[in-house]
């Protein structure tokens, strides 16, 4: 299909203590369950994107190259009162396009969502979010958790290469 990438990350980049987690969770945790344990491959923001490249079309293109877009939730991405460009292309391009499937991992508890943009409102109401819960549990980095096996469901299916 032309696709590079299983899925674009969409996150909300800052230098708080709740984005340490955050940033943690995006370069750290999703790369070894989702990349080297389950053999997707990830196009993520600050790794995968490099200096020096004109950002805007650096986005659109990996956007375009991959197949879903997995935007997390968090009050930091809420409270935010400009989109950052990748989520507001990617937003775009699920919605108006309808090209590419969304996978919203909450990684706090939000509460109501009546903070949030109309689009992600509409795609939450359309097919809901996975809840990250996995600091209660023994392993969080184990892939056959109850939460990576639901971003696994939504995920496109792997092409093992033998």
């Amino acid at each position: 299909d032309g696709k590079i990438y299983d899925a674009y990350v969409i996150y909300p980049r800052s230098h708080t203590n709740e984005a340490n987690f955050v940033e943690y969770f995006v370069y750290q945790i999703m790369p070894d369950i989702l990349e080297n344990k389950c053999g997707y491959k990830l196009c993520i923001y600050g790794r995968d994107i490099y200096p020096g490249e004109d950002t805007a079309s650096a986005i659109e293109k990996r956007m375009q190259k991959s197949r879903r877009l997995i935007i997390l939730l968090t009050h930091q991405l809420i409270n935010c009162k400009e989109p950052a460009y990748d989520q507001h292309i990617g937003l775009y391009n699920a919605l108006i396009q309808n090209d590419t499937k969304v996978i919203l991992l909450e990684m706090e508890r939000i509460g109501t969502y009546e903070k949030l943009q109309e689009s992600l409102r509409f795609i939450i109401k359309k097919q809901g979010t996975i809840k990250w819960k996995e600091q209660h549990t023994v392993h969080p980095q184990s892939p056959s958790s109850k939460f990576w096996k639901q971003v696994r469901y939504h995920m496109p299916l792997t092409l093992k290469s033998s």
